[in-house]
């Protein structure tokens, strides 16, 4: 039984490389070729930047996390806002998903503006510093990397 799944993997994957060849053959599908093309070029590009992003992010969420547990835990604030911070920044894998949202999302100042006004002002200047650096910077930098692998090809 298991060789005659193996022979049936091996017919499909026949049959894909010959639909490849297809595509490759027609000048129809030149433009879908010119793709392809350009996204396996640019494939390396790609991940060497998502490296470099998740490593910035997971970093700044693990120092916002510790930098906010003396405020999650301290008595003096209101429980709201303990509870919010708790909700964004409370824990490594919360403060992550909240740098995630920071970096992608476009509405940062959801996850910062209390953050600012309610526990330390001083948090404006890292999330400044952090929104310059990565959300534009960095942001512009990749996407010059993927036009000068595209218009290479």
């Amino acid at each position: 039984a298991s060789g005659s799944i193996q022979s049936m993997r091996i017919l499909r994957l026949l049959r894909l490389t010959r639909a490849l060849r297809v595509v490759r053959v027609m000048t129809t599908f030149s433009k879908l070729r010119i793709l392809l093309l350009t996204t396996a070029s640019s494939f390396m590009s790609l991940f060497w930047s998502m490296v470099l992003v998740c490593l910035i992010i997971y970093g700044s969420a693990l120092a916002l996390c510790q930098t906010l547990q003396t405020s999650v835990l301290d008595q003096d604030l209101p429980l709201d806002l303990r509870l919010w911070l708790f909700q964004w920044y409370g824990s490594g894998s919360r403060s992550l998903w909240t740098m995630f949202l920071v970096t992608f999302s476009g509405g940062w100042p959801n996850y910062v503006q209390r953050l600012i006004d309610e526990v330390h002002w001083t948090f404006s200047l890292i999330f400044v510093a952090y929104v310059w650096v990565v959300v534009f910077a960095i942001t512009r930098i990749i996407t010059a990397l993927f036009l000068k692998d595209t218009l290479q090809v």
